[in-house]
């Protein structure tokens, strides 16, 4: 973690908030953050993204980063967005498909369908596209 977003947990679901605005000069650590849970064995991570008012390309791709090596660790994410410029960019971008959008961390909680699927997993033994090795078992 990088110390600025520790995780709350909820069972093996891990609720991470989000900054106001994540752009180039967090979406880095905002990636780790997200991934930090998924290492330490979450089955679905939240991203509350309930305060964030603002998301760049950067940002997008953190998340599409995240989910896809979450998918191949056996997890899944979901996001709680509210505000209008961030729910926009993730529907123009097509995020909205690839991960489920909830408007309040109660709802993605509330909901116990499947996550929204993602590129598959790699072949047992083969790295992610991330460089690291699947989870075992």
């Amino acid at each position: 973690m990088s110390g600025q977003r520790q995780p709350v947990w909820v069972g093996r679901v891990a609720v991470i908030t989000l900054p106001a605005e994540i752009d180039l000069a967090n979406a880095e650590l905002v990636r780790q953050d997200l991934l930090s849970a998924v290492a330490q064995g979450a089955t679905r991570v939240i991203a509350d993204m309930t305060a964030t008012t603002f998301c760049d390309s950067a940002g997008i791709a953190a998340l599409v980063r995240v989910v896809q090596r979450a998918a191949a660790h056996g997890s899944g994410l979901r996001l709680a967005a509210s505000a209008p410029a961030v729910t926009r960019v993730l529907a123009l971008t097509g995020v909205d498909k690839l991960i489920e959008v909830y408007p309040s961390v109660a709802a993605a909680m509330a909901d116990p369908g499947g996550e929204v699927a993602t590129e598959p997993a790699p072949a047992p033994g083969q790295a992610d596209s991330e460089g690291c090795a699947p989870k075992p078992g």
